[in-house]
């Protein structure tokens, strides 16, 4: 059986998340492929493990914030053309973006133009079944194939008119053993006091937002009477910010550090404060039921109050395909409103009780049956990248 001549695969991943799924990706291409791969582009550290070497750090990207954006403009603009510039001078067999929309379509639509032969694959969906749905048609002319996170993405893409879509799974499926207790455990997690988690955000512009607001929900709380063991889990490069936002908490939180400490406090922890996101997910299949809270700046809010086009901006919602998560954004994210809502999750409350059984439907809705997301991403990216680019 003849082998495939050296494929070229330029894979571009600008953030921690991103990184991670390429790194998973590239350890399967190299399985399929052996020494007939090179991988070149952008990533992190766990893509360079896996042999690339990044154009650039993917640090300098991690820019959060309309006037951070505003203000960085320049500097961003000049790495999506460099990178448009690598992919099209190095001429790739396929081109694998990974989330970060923002800059990975803008590089896309680039190579497009330039080099319309090299196919393009789109790794995890922007959010348009949230909110600017005509991506998805815009999308058709430089992306030939996405790999979705979510269950209901391929339907979205095809009621939309947009590239075809496949669902690989979610990499939080992956993890399920990391996420869920043991025996002993389970017993901590239905103990007294119940452990309550709370999570502000992974950057430090939503740290800032949610941690005065959380400090007093749980203040309000703890005045009411209600007892519970408190754990903020969090990332090295955010401790000094979380340290310094909850000095003048009036219930001190444990502060744990780190992805291992992170997931022993989630197989533990009874109930969870939490910014909406990607975390409500994670939190789900772990079990652990929760309050979801989410506010922003001023400009941003009032721009997400006009583009949002879902009934819930909560992940778990919106997979389980039902609101049984609260949320309270922006101005309803108060303590006032917060607190009682915790106080139901730390009893054996109706709220509880629709959470907990709605999270146990999650690991069929999610499966992929006995294949990993990484091996069915790597296996589109092999029959986009052998099929080349389609010319509908």
């Amino acid at each position: 059986m003849s082998r495939d001549p050296k494929r070229k695969i330029f894979l571009i991943a600008t953030e921690e998340s991103g990184d991670r799924l390429g790194s998973a990706l590239m350890k399967v291409l190299r399985q399929r492929l052996g020494d007939g791969v090179q991988f070149v582009g952008v990533g992190g550290r766990t893509m360079a493990r896996e042999g690339l070497e990044s154009l650039f750090p993917i640090e300098e990207l991690s820019i959060v914030g309309f006037a951070a954006v505003v203000q960085q403009l320049p500097k961003i603009l000049r790495l999506i053309r460099e990178t448009a510039d690598a992919v099209t001078a190095a001429a790739p067999d396929v081109l694998v973006i990974i989330d970060s929309p923002d800059f990975t379509h803008r590089v896309a639509r680039q190579v497009r133009s330039r080099s319309p032969a090299i196919p393009i694959v789109d790794y995890v969906s922007p959010q348009l079944w949230a909110w600017r749905p005509g991506r998805a048609r815009t999308m058709l002319g430089y992306v030939d194939h996405v790999l979705g996170l979510l269950p209901f993405e391929p339907e979205e893409y095809r009621k939309l008119g947009g590239p075809p879509c496949s669902y690989v799974g979610h990499p939080l499926i992956e993890q399920l053993s990391s996420l869920r207790p043991s025996a002993e455990e389970q017993k901590r997690r239905e103990g007294k006091p119940p452990v309550l988690l709370v999570l502000p955000g992974s950057r430090r512009s939503e740290v800032r937002h949610h941690l005065g607001v959380f400090g007093a929900t749980l203040g309000r709380l703890r005045g009411e009477g209600c007892a519970f063991e408190l754990m903020l889990p969090t990332m090295p490069h955010l401790e000094a910010t979380i340290r310094e936002g909850v000095a003048n908490w009036p219930v001190k939180p444990q502060i744990v550090i780190g992805e291992n400490e992170r997931r022993a406090a989630f197989r533990i922890a009874h109930a969870a404060l939490a910014k909406s996101g990607t975390v409500t997910l994670e939190l789900a299949l772990s079990g652990i039921p929760m309050v979801t809270a989410y506010r922003v700046g001023a400009i941003e809010a009032f721009i997400l109050r006009r583009a949002i086009r879902v009934s819930s901006v909560i992940l778990a919602n919106l997979v389980i395909g039902k609101d049984v998560i609260p949320e309270y954004l922006q101005e309803a994210c108060t303590p006032e409103q917060l607190a009682p809502a915790l106080a139901a999750l730390l009893t054996d409350s109706p709220l509880r009780r629709v959470q907990v059984e709605a999270f146990a439907k999650l690991d069929q809705i999610m499966s992929t049956g006995n294949t990993s997301p990484s091996v069915l991403a790597a296996d589109i990216v092999l029959a986009t990248m052998r099929q080349g680019r389609r010319t509908s």
